[in-house]
């Protein structure tokens, strides 16, 4: 049957646009040759959410979103968050090569879903759980999926959503806040899961200061979060060798809840019917001051319904009493009574508490609580064990190492495990028997009067160091004082065959107390300025650090013009000692050098993170990078080191102090440190590990590159196995040096917004399937012209000694 030809008509024309255009804002997807414009929208099968164009209220930007259909101003969803649209001239569709695409005016990507997997005919389909898929094109609506939204979350978590990581695939899904109400683009806080031994919640103020914690997870649940009581969620958590992610999924179908992460850093649990817009907050956290971070300090704990809420756990007191007095308890608490590890010590066994946060830890899964309490004691630095697993009656052993810190009580024990926190025998048998009651009161008084007295002789110590013209450097000092005698007699009155390493700021001594304990002494050039700023910055920064990766500083001593650092000795040197010599480096087998390496990373991250202080170190190399009688690796010299504060994330200097060859191409040039310049210092340092070689001074026949140069070109070619030193040909692990020359060159990338945060560097040396990405040219990328270079290393090291501060030329 011939067609008849339908004669053309206006009407008939905007009638089909209508209808066409109906189908685009009324479909819940979206196939190649469509797209969708501002004003216009897909909507979910069961109308529940809604995709299109937006502009926040009292902002002129466009983005890309999805939001609850019945209430619009709750967005869930943003694509391009952090490249805003800055008319209404923009358009969603696809791209030629099958991404999902938003374009401006000028028909410039601006957002893409960038995946990997190229599908022949896609569909992007916005479902009734508020989730954008790309997928195949099937009939049945199930083809391969090879992008999602929920993937990439941004200050929501909606039913069917994952919080955590890949383990597999080293991915992760984290909530990021909104700068603003107006702002959609990254805000300051984020809301995730830290892996590092056992998951636990985080939430983080600009990637690095905690703000909430809960966990760590013991087998059924996060410590320190009270289980909600409703039928109208099914949590699921997973934790497994591929998987460490949470989700929920509503148990009501007329039910929508999400948790928010806002502007302020406040989690909440909202939850809405599906046919209002209202939203009901179900809890949120923090909950009282109590959920704030450390909000005790060290060895405190914190109890809401107590007056005052502040107080230290049993065996301990205010460090400062002056400051608790006022309510400012943030210094925390120390012990009544050292530990004396030759005498037997034992374990005060504590209940309805959080377990305190991992920061020097160490968790056995396999391990009984018998077994964990026999390890806690062979250990002097162990604080604290605790089973890492309630399910059972309890299993598996967790093991702090120096201060507890985020502690809070609980009214209710429902699943909070015990803790075991080990002090000396006196203390335990004050505690423990109520005869001794009468005998506390009469210490207390002599404690009193001693402090009385330590008070009068403090001040009349301080007279005389003004007269001596030590009264400013002693002021702030909270360490232990030496006597110049008592130095002079361990270390041989600085003999020349206990110098064990010397540099611009004057010499180092081995030493040995009358005790017997041997120390190391790093003695200040008497009459000499150079070197007394870092002097004192190391002082009063380093005494405040405690970590097993962090050379561990024991005191001092300013007696006239005399200053010198009292430092645990380290009998195995520095790590340039063995690795730049050829028959010393065979003594330092493959496995020693990744344990090494994994140690100087979690000194690192403890000084970025972890640690009340952010500290940039500012001086990372081979040679503050002292070995104690197992190998295990200490971070020293902390003279040029620096304190960033709350709102700091980079910072400038005139005064430009370091090490060529471990400076950033930012610090170098411009003076601009940050956390990560010391991640560059690091990669040098890994590279040198692997290769058996310095970064500066580097020279190879065929090319004029440095050794960062050389190991880009080595990878680039796919050799990277080139690099690695004759010495651990017999030892090495393929995989593992392959990854610590990969994490290498990543961290020592040109532009420091490439460089990975030292989570991510543990994350990626820890985890055999963690995937890396690609790194991008190292900084000071540039062949050396071969006749200019002698006239160059002369300017250099005239230089180098006019501003670079030379530490110890050999390690203790």
């Amino acid at each position: 049957m011939a067609l008849q030809k339908v004669p053309y008509s206006p009407f008939f024309y905007c009638v089909h646009v209508m209808f066409m255009l109906h189908l685009v804002v009324a479909s819940d997807s979206l196939s190649p040759g469509q797209s969708i414009k501002d004003g216009e929208r897909l909507v979910s099968s069961g109308q529940s959410f809604e995709l299109g164009f937006f502009s926040p209220e009292n902002s002129k930007y466009k983005y890309l979103g999805v939001w609850y259909k019945l209430s619009p101003e709750k967005v869930v969803w943003v694509a391009n968050r952090n490249n805003p649209l800055t008319d209404s001239n923009c358009v969603l569709t696809f791209s030629d090569e099958r991404n999902l695409v938003v374009l401006n005016r000028s028909k410039s990507i601006i957002w893409s879903s960038n995946s990997s997997r190229v599908l022949r005919n896609p569909v992007a389909r916005l479902f009734d759980s508020g989730n954008l898929v790309v997928s195949e094109n099937t009939s049945s609506h199930s083809g391969a999926c090879s992008w999602q939204s929920f993937d990439y979350p941004t200050d929501i978590l909606l039913a069917g959503m994952r919080l955590g990581w890949s383990l597999k695939t080293g991915f992760e899904w984290s909530l990021t806040s909104w700068k603003s109400t107006d702002d959609p683009s990254s805000g300051d806080y984020t809301f995730g899961i830290n892996v590092n031994g056992l998951p636990q919640l985080e939430v983080r103020k600009r990637g690095s200061t905690k703000t909430f914690r809960a966990g760590p997870w013991n087998g059924l649940r996060f410590m320190g979060i009270p289980a909600i009581e409703t039928t109208l969620l099914r949590p699921l958590f997973v934790y497994n060798d591929t998987d460490v992610h949470y989700e929920f999924d509503n148990s009501v179908d007329d039910i929508i809840t999400m948790l928010t992460l806002n502007q302020s850093g406040l989690l909440e649990l909202l939850l809405s019917k599906k046919e209002n817009s209202r939203w009901d907050v179900m809890a949120s956290f923090p909950r009282d001051p109590c959920d704030n971070y450390g909000q005790c300090g060290a060895n405190g704990v914190c109890k809401s319904n107590k007056d005052p809420r502040c107080q230290c756990l049993q065996g301990f007191v205010p460090k400062s009493q002056e400051e608790w007095q006022l309510f400012n308890s943030t210094s925390g608490c120390i012990r009544k009574a050292q530990l004396n590890c030759s005498q037997e010590p034992g374990f005060l066994k504590i209940s309805m508490l959080n377990l305190p946060d991992l920061i020097d830890f160490r968790v056995n899964k396999n391990m009984s609580l018998e077994e964990c309490k026999v390890e806690c004691l062979k250990k002097c630095s162990c604080t604290a064990y605790a089973n890492s697993d309630v399910r059972g009656g309890g299993s598996g052993c967790l093991m702090w190492f120096g201060n507890l810190v985020d502690l809070r009580e609980f009214e209710q024990d429902n699943y909070v495990q015990n803790i075991y926190i080990k002090l000396s025998a006196s203390e335990l048998d004050s505690i423990q028997s109520p005869v001794n009651k009468k005998i506390l009161v009469t210490v207390a008084s002599v404690i009193s009067g001693l402090l009385i007295a330590g008070v009068a002789l403090s001040i009349m110590w301080k007279s005389i160091m003004k007269r001596r013209g030590s009264q400013r450097q002693k002021e702030d000092i909270d360490l232990p004082l030496y006597d110049f005698s008592t130095i002079a007699v361990a270390t041989g009155h600085f003999s020349q065959t206990n110098m064990i390493g010397a540099g611009g700021f004057g010499s180092v001594y081995k030493g040995n107390l009358s005790m017997g304990q041997e120390i190391a002494v790093k003695r200040l050039s008497k009459g000499s300025r150079q070197g007394l700023e870092e002097f004192m910055n190391e002082v009063l920064l380093i005494a405040k650090l405690q970590h097993r990766n962090l050379v561990e500083l024991l005191g001092c001593c300013i007696e006239g013009e005399e200053r010198m650092l009292i430092y645990e000795y380290m009998p195995n040197k520095s790590l340039d000692y063995f690795i730049f010599d050829d028959d010393r480096s065979f003594l330092l087998a493959w496995k020693s050098r990744f344990d090494i390496v994994l140690g100087i990373a979690r000194g690192l991250l403890y000084l970025h993170q972890d640690s009340k202080l952010q500290v940039i170190h500012r001086d990372l190399k081979t040679s503050n990078i002292l070995l104690d009688v197992d190998l295990n690796p200490k971070i020293s010299d902390f003279g040029l080191a620096r304190i960033f504060g709350g709102n700091e994330r980079e910072a400038r200097t005139k005064r430009i102090i370091g090490t060529y060859g471990y400076m950033s191409p930012e610090y170098a040039f411009d003076g601009k440190f940050s956390v990560k310049s010391d991640v560059f210092s690091l990669g040098v340092v890994l590279l040198e590990i692997v290769s058996g070689k310095r970064n500066r001074g580097f020279c190879h026949p065929d090319h004029e590159h440095n050794l960062l140069g050389h190991a880009w070109l080595l990878w680039s070619a796919g050799r990277t196995l080139e690099l690695l030193h004759e010495s651990l040909c017999d030892s090495f692990i393929a995989s593992q040096v392959e990854r610590c020359i990969h994490v290498g060159l990543l961290c020592v990338q040109k532009l420091p917004g490439d460089r990975p945060t030292m989570s991510s560097v543990i994350f990626m040396l820890a985890n055999e399937e963690a995937i890396l990405p690609k790194p991008k040219q190292p900084g000071f990328y540039m062949e050396r012209v071969p006749s200019s270079t002698e006239a160059s290393s002369i300017r250099e090291d005239l230089y180098t000694r006019n501003i670079v501060t030379i530490t110890m030329l050999e390690g203790r």
